[in-house]
């Protein structure tokens, strides 16, 4: 996303409990003098959120802080989710924190198994077909042809994995509504529908036109060793 500045990596959650915070995403905004002068939980109240950055930049002497509002061309990953036609949240695919998991006979942990897809999905189920291991924070799978199926509402779905094994590819095939996505394919999909993996990141598989509706989103596995984490919707 071309980010040319250090991040802050937070993976044992000290920082997020420092501030005993329960919402994501959140912000906190705060003065030269180390006081929280805002917050904001959730998505939305952008506008908002850079007058209190100019406001706090402007206090601390910094020079001319311009009042314009920062115009984002934003196509990709980036753009903001559609909220009028929205109806996905979130969901992780470990089984700490997986929720509507669908395959009859629910979830093996941390053992090989055999899952199968229901005939039919109600709108935010998930299911798995084929030899998967479910972890506590993702999903593996162990032999090639598996596949993940969704029943989702949004004009994106975004799927955050990549490959088990350092060096390694997995080739994938997306289909929506038993089709191949080639109208509604994401950036990480080619012309055809498919696409390799070969780095552990966020994949935009399906971005689909007006008029948006429930749709079955699936995605087989050409060669085994995917690592699969989260969905995201916009």
């Amino acid at each position: 996303m071309k980010i040319d500045y250090a991040i802050a990596v937070d993976n044992d959650y000290a920082v997020w409990r420092a501030f005993g915070n329960h919402y994501w995403p959140a912000l906190y905004f705060i003065d030269t003098q180390g006081r929280i002068r805002h917050h904001q939980f959730g998505e939305g109240e952008y506008e908002q959120s850079e007058r209190v950055i100019q406001q706090l930049l402007s206090e601390s002497g910094t020079g001319r802080v311009g009042q314009e509002m920062v115009k984002v061309d934003a196509r990709g990953f980036e753009a903001a989710a559609d909220w009028n036609s929205l109806k996905s949240p979130e969901n992780y695919l470990g089984y700490e924190r997986t929720e509507n998991f669908a395959s009859p006979g629910g979830a093996v942990i941390n053992k090989a198994r055999l899952y199968t897809t229901p005939a039919q999905l109600n709108l935010n189920q998930w299911s798995l077909s084929g030899d998967w291991t479910i972890g506590k924070q993702a999903i593996v799978l162990n032999k090639s042809g598996g596949r993940i199926a969704y029943r989702f509402h949004a004009r994106d779905l975004h799927l955050v994995m990549g490959t088990a094994a350092p060096g390694t590819s997995v080739r994938f095939r997306v289909l929506v509504d038993g089709q191949p996505a080639v109208a509604t394919r994401g950036l990480d999909v080619d012309v055809q529908g498919e696409e390799t993996a070969t780095e552990q990141r966020l994949y935009q598989l399906i971005r689909q036109p007006q008029p948006i509706s429930d749709r079955q989103f699936e995605i087989e596995f050409l060669d085994s060793g995917v690592e699969a984490f989260a969905f995201t919707f916009g």
